[in-house]
C-alpha cells in the first residue's frame, strides 16, 4: 500500500458552499471523464513507460557510482524540465542542508543546479567550484536550447583551458536525444560519455528518466525506489477508471471543475514540508505549460488553463495568507502534508510565567507545523475558500516517486478534459525563436528585424529617474 492520501474533502460543497463542487457536477462530467481515462490507457503519453525501465536505471546507477569516486561538485547544466525534477529530488531526499556538510555523512559530491542563464549566478559558480574535482551534466533533449547550450560552452571553454580538449572530456556528461539534434552529433564527434532522452518524453514530464535520475544517483538517492513508487502509482491509476478509485483521475475531474464550473483559475501548491517546497516548483512548470493552450484540438481558441502558484507552509502564513482566506474567490490550494517527518524537535519547557511562551513546551516542532497545516486548512474551508491535501506518511524515494507520479497522471487526465494537447508547448516556441533571432542565429534574420520593430520602446511610455 502506498503512503499517500489525495484528501478532496474541503473541494466539495458540503464543506465551502457554494464554491464548492457538487455530486452533480461531478455526474454530469461522468462521459467527459470516462473518455478521459480510455484515452490515457489507450494512449499512453511516453513518460509512463519510465517507472519499468529498470534496464536503463542501472546504467544510471552505474555511471553515477563512478562519477561520485572521482568528483566532489557535481553540476546539472539545464533549465525548466532539465533542472526543475533535479532540484525538486535533490531537496526531497538529501539532507537540507546537503551541500554544507563534510563527506562523509554527505552521500555525494555537492550538487549544483543553476537553472539560468544569470552572468553573476553562472561566473559565481565558477569561483565556488575546483575543476578538478567537478563534473558537469549537460541536459537538452533538443540540444538546441540556448540557455543550456550558452553554458556549456562557458563551462566547456573553462575545462579547456585548464585541462586541454581530451582531459576536458572526462569531466562532461551529456544527456540529450538518443539519435537526432546538433548536440548528439557533438557527443558522436567528440565522444563525449552521454545518456539518452527518450524522443517520446518531453522535458517537463521527464524527472524519472536520466533527465532526473542521474543527479539524484550521483547524490546518493535510490533511483529504483522512486521508480517503485511510480511504478506502484502507475499500478492505481491503471487499476480504475473510476471516481474516487483513481486519485489522478479524481483530482483532475476536481480540478478541471474547480476552474471552468467555479471560477477558480488559480491553483496554489502549498507544502507544509521543508522537503518538499520545490516540488511546487515542478509542479508549477507540468501544470502551466501542459495545460495553458490558446487552442484546442479542434483548432478553436480557448485559451485554458489554471495558472499555478507556489505557497509554503508556515512560512507564507505570514504572507500570502491574508489574501487567500479574505480576497477573491479565484483560487483553490492544494496543500502537501507529511505526518512523519524524518527528525523530531522537542521545543522546551522555559518562562513558565508568560502563558505565550509556557503552551509550547513539551510539544514538538513537527507537531506545531502539522498543526498550523490543519489549522490553515480549517480557516480556508471556515471562509468558503476550496481547498485538498495530498498527505504523505513520510517522505522517501517509494513516496516521492508516487508523488511525482500521481501529478503527471492528473496532468495528463486533465489534458483529456480540456480536450487540448498537453504535450507540446507553442508558446515556449515563440519566446525561443524570437531570442533565436536577438541573438543572431542563423536563418532567423528577417525575425530578427521583425523582433526589433515590435520590441522598440516609445519613449512617452519609459519613465526614468
Amino acid at each position: 500500500m502506498l503512503n499517500l492520501r489525495y484528501d478532496f474533502n474541503n473541494l466539495m460543497a458540503e464543506r465551502v458552499g457554494d464554491h464548492g463542487v457538487t455530486d452533480a457536477e461531478l455526474k454530469a462530467l461522468s462521459p467527459k471523464l470516462e473518455a478521459a481515462a480510455v484515452a490515457v490507457e489507450q494512449n499512453p503519453p511516453g513518460f509512463r513507460k519510465l517507472p519499468y525501465d529498470i534496464k536503463h536505471a542501472d546504467e544510471v546507477d552505474a555511471l553515477a557510482s563512478e562519477i561520485a569516486e572521482r568528483c566532489d561538485n557535481f553540476i546539472v547544466v539545464g533549465i525548466g524540465g532539465s533542472a526543475l525534477g533535479n532540484i525538486a529530488l535533490h531537496s526531497a531526499l538529501n539532507h537540507p542542508e546537503y551541500n554544507h556538510l563534510v563527506r562523509p555523512p554527505r552521500r555525494g559530491p555537492r550538487l549544483f543546479v543553476p537553472d539560468n542563464v544569470d552572468p553573476d549566478r553562472i561566473a559565481a559558480l565558477l569561483d565556488a567550484v575546483d575543476l578538478d574535482n567537478t563534473v558537469f551534466n549537460v541536459i537538452t533533449k533538443s540540444g538546441g536550447t540556448a540557455e543550456t547550450m550558452s553554458e556549456f560552452l562557458v563551462f566547456r571553454e573553462a575545462l579547456v583551458k585548464k585541462f586541454g580538449p581530451e582531459k576536458a572530456a572526462e569531466h562532461l556528461v551529456i544527456t540529450t536525444d538518443p539519435e537526432k539534434g546538433e548536440l548528439r552529433e557533438i557527443v558522436k564527434k567528440y565522444g563525449y560519455t552521454s545518456l539518452p532522452i527518450p524522443p517520446d518524453v518531453g522535458g517537463r514530464w521527464s524527472v524519472l528518466s536520466a533527465v532526473g535520475l542521474l543527479s539524484a544517483a550521483v547524490t546518493g538517492i535510490d533511483i529504483h525506489a522512486l521508480l517503485k513508487g511510480a511504478a506502484e502509482m502507475d499500478a492505481v491509476c491503471k487499476k480504475s477508471k473510476k471516481l474516487w478509485e483513481n486519485p489522478a483521475l479524481t483530482g483532475a475531474a476536481l480540478h478541471y471543475l474547480m476552474d471552468k464550473a467555479k471560477g477558480k483559475n488559480i491553483q496554489v501548491m502549498m507544502p507544509y514540508s521543508h522537503a518538499l517546497r520545490d516540488v511546487a516548483d515542478w509542479f508549477r512548470q507540468l501544470w502551466a505549460e501542459s495545460l495553458g493552450k490558446r487552442v484546442n484540438r479542434a483548432g478553436k481558441i480557448v485559451h485554458c488553463g489554471q495558472t499555478p502558484e507556489k505557497a509554503v507552509g508556515a512560512t507564507d502564513q505570514h504572507s500570502v495568507m491574508q489574501l487567500y482566506i479574505e480576497g477573491p474567490f479565484d483560487k483553490v490550494v492544494t496543500f502537501l502534508t507529511v505526518d512523519e517527518f524524518n527528525t523530531t524537535v522537542p521545543i522546551p519547557h522555559a518562562f513558565p510565567e508568560y502563558e505565550a511562551v509556557k503552551y509550547l513546551g513539551g510539544h514538538t516542532m513537527n507537531e506545531l507545523l502539522n498543526a498550523e497545516g490543519r489549522a490553515t486548512e480549517l480557516a480556508l474551508t471556515q471562509s468558503g475558500k476550496p481547498n485538498c491535501a495530498i498527505r504523505l506518511k513520510k517522505v522517501d524515494e517509494r513516496t516521492v516517486g508516487a508523488l511525482l507520479y500521481l501529478l503527471e497522471m492528473q496532468t495528463a487526465y486533465a489534458g483529456e478534459l480540456y480536450d487540448i494537447n498537453a504535450y507540446d508547448q507553442p508558446g515556449v516556441e515563440l519566446g525561443k525563436v524570437n531570442t533565436y533571432a536577438l541573438m543572431g542565429r542563423k536563418g532567423f534574420e528577417a525575425k530578427r528585424w521583425e523582433v526589433e520593430q515590435a520590441s522598440k520602446p516609445n519613449p512617452k511610455f519609459v519613465v526614468a529617474s
